[in-house]
């Protein structure tokens, strides 16, 4: 991913924070095949983390993964920039926004590590469900777990960009965040807010 010096997000914490954020990632494995799904970061796992996810078996995407180097790309906020935010007299649109891109190599999950990856899962974005054994009872969750393949991505290479205009003046970033703010665009002031909470962009 092409990011210029001012534009990286370097710090392992800011970069764990925005997986979690944004955990639904994009995989894309060498032959280009892609699949959109959910993914759980564990950072302290390997060198450089691991990935966690898995895909319905009946995608054929799973079938070429094992032993292979696959890109997961997740994407922050982002929004258009009219130049005219800019206190700039000459100056161009472009589109601001957040992203991390992660390499490493797939390795397919047993029975039992399915089982942990599938509980972590749903405990990370639904604590308790799965105590409610009305709703999921272990017969039925034992068969929907059949339905799918788990795996874990051990991470090589982690790349973070943060492309919010902090290369620009302090006014003219100060214009773009007002103008994100005052915006009726769900989009615009959601980029907005991360870039408060980043304090990057912001003209401070």
């Amino acid at each position: 991913m092409y990011t210029p010096k001012k534009m990286i997000m370097a710090d392992s914490e800011n970069i764990a924070t925005f997986i979690a954020g944004n955990s639904f990632g994009l995989m894309v494995s060498p032959s280009l095949t892609a699949t959109h799904l959910p993914f759980v970061f564990h950072p302290d796992e390997g060198t450089k983390g691991m990935l966690y996810g898995h895909v319905a078996r009946a995608n054929p995407h799973w079938k070429e993964l094992e032993g292979q180097q696959v890109l997961v790309a997740f994407t922050g906020p982002h929004a258009y920039i009219s130049p005219t935010w800019y206190q700039a007299q000459e100056a161009v649109p472009t589109w601001n926004y957040a992203a991390v891109h992660c390499y490493g190599t797939v390795e397919m999950l047993d029975a039992e590590e399915t089982e942990r990856a599938m509980q972590v899962l749903v405990n990370t974005f639904e604590p308790g469900l799965m105590e409610k054994r009305q709703l999921m009872p272990a017969e039925f969750v034992s068969k929907k777990r059949q339905a799918i393949v788990a795996f874990k991505i051990r991470l090589d290479d982690i790349q973070a960009k943060e492309k919010l205009g902090q290369h620009r003046s302090e006014d003219d970033q100060r214009g773009v965040l007002a103008a994100l703010e005052s915006s009726p665009r769900a989009d615009n002031q959601q980029l907005a807010d991360y870039m408060k909470t980043r304090r990057v962009g912001t003209g401070e």
